[in-house]
């Protein structure tokens, strides 16, 4: 029920208007790591003096013109520059529908050359994030056809898909990010069950942390990070073969912890204004999350501007099992 309601919230253009309008005000500056590049590196180089890499996301939402879509590519290359430029450590995440995965694939792979080319340059590493069921195909697709130019590019694979170890046998060769999942699913593509879920998300971090290239291991859960540090000493895996990852602003003492204990550490650095539905995404991934930052972002107007949203989502629902 939980990952319903934030789901709906996500994709509820109003609200994400809202919070873009009122985003500093409602507590965003703790779950996005600026609304500019400028304030964007400040905050990573204050993780790298932590021992913390970063990949950075440009957060957007709904785009549907060539225009919004060249607009996100000028701004992933402005980043590529600013990271060059001020010699931090990190790299880049972003999602192909964001520059123009929805409106035509070819364009869209023109963008994404255009950035994968000007990072190749300066020996960035771009990650391409997987989205939900419907553009899982398209955006391999984009992948495999830009790594046979360029070798600075990865992917996600996403546990919850039945097809998720196909996926990632077929790029083990790839640096890959194994993640649980953050979208609703049809049960006709994907586990349902949390159980489920969990059992293969590390079924896939072992396979891959001892078949794969370089595994990034995208979770908050500590009960799969100690297994982790358990399965890679039994099996003599080095810690240059992986990574954790979490996200920007979520187990901030853990992630300092996981960095002194030695281990390569990445954090998730989104950045801009359009920070609703990727925070309501990461809710609705692991509502558990709500309780790790519950108190650093949630204030009085945070609570009604969700409140509000999740009386829409249900008078929705209710409208429509009612036609």
């Amino acid at each position: 029920m939980l990952k319903d309601l934030f789901m709906g919230l996500s994709q509820n253009q109003t609200l994400n208007s809202a919070a873009k309008k009122y985003g500093l005000k409602l507590g965003a500056q703790n779950v996005v790591a600026g609304t500019n590049i400028p304030e964007t590196i400040e905050s990573i180089k204050e993780l790298n003096a932590h021992g913390i890499s970063c990949t950075v996301d440009n957060l957007g939402e709904f785009v549907f013109n060539r225009e919004e879509a060249t607009a996100a590519k000028t701004q992933i290359l402005g980043v590529i520059e600013a990271i060059h430029e001020n010699g931090v450590d990190a790299s880049i995440s972003l999602k192909p529908s964001q520059l123009g995965l929805d409106i035509d694939q070819d364009f869209c792979e023109e963008n994404l050359r255009e950035i994968v080319s000007k990072a190749s340059e300066y020996d960035i590493f771009v990650n391409f994030d997987m989205e939900d069921y419907g553009r899982l195909k398209p955006s391999f697709e984009l992948l495999d056809h830009l790594s046979t130019t360029y070798k600075n590019v990865g992917t996600v694979i996403q546990a919850y898909f039945f097809e998720a170890e196909d996926y990632m046998k077929e790029h083990k060769d790839f640096r890959l990010r194994i993640v649980k999942g953050a979208y609703k699913e049809s049960p006709a593509v994907a586990y349902q069950d949390k159980a489920d879920i969990d059992e293969n998300f590390v079924k896939l971090i072992e396979w891959h942390l001892l078949n794969g290239k370089f595994t990034s291991i995208a979770t908050h859960d500590h009960h799969v990070i100690n297994h982790v540090k358990k399965f890679v000493k039994d099996n003599n895996i080095s810690y240059d073969k992986f990574e954790f990852q979490m996200l920007y602003g979520f187990r901030k003492d853990m992630q300092l912890e996981l960095a002194k204990e030695g281990y390569n550490f990445t954090t998730y650095v989104p950045f801009g204004e359009d920070w609703y539905g990727y925070f309501m995404r990461r809710l609705a991934e692991r509502p558990q999350n709500m309780n790790l930052i519950v108190k650093q972002v949630f204030n009085k107007k945070t609570n009604t501007l969700i409140g509000l949203g999740a009386g829409a989502f249900a008078l929705g629902r209710l409208t429509k099992r009612n036609k």
